[in-house]
């Protein structure tokens, strides 16, 4: 039989969701593509949904996670700040750090 220890992880702030998986996904297709729509298609989501979760992770962030450009004659688009790059880095860390552990958990116990 082979084990493995399953979880997901994500970030609060002030009981609130502000980062996980899903969230994470959709900041680096917004970062790929330069286009909130764009991004939102890439992972087969509503634009409503991915603006939804945009607004509330800039709203529930210290910083502004995203900065918009109005559309006019080039068009408009959505990119990272920053900050909102910093935040992927700093969450794929924590994660891979959490999978890491669980691993070494797992190892360790009596499931070998």
């Amino acid at each position: 039989m082979n084990y493995k220890i399953k979880s997901r992880i994500w970030i609060e702030a002030d009981g609130d969701i502000l980062l996980g998986e899903g969230r994470v996904a959709l900041l680096k297709a917004i970062e790929s593509t330069g286009s909130l729509s764009k991004a939102a298609k890439s992972l087969k989501m509503s634009y409503k949904k991915a603006w939804s979760l945009v607004d509330k992770m800039n709203k529930r962030s210290e910083f502004p996670i995203t900065s918009a450009t109005i559309g006019g004659k080039g068009g408009g688009g959505v990119q990272l700040t920053a900050y909102g790059k910093t935040l992927i880095c700093t969450f794929e860390t924590i994660n891979e750090n959490c999978w890491n552990f669980l691993d070494g958990q797992m190892k360790e116990s009596k499931f070998q």
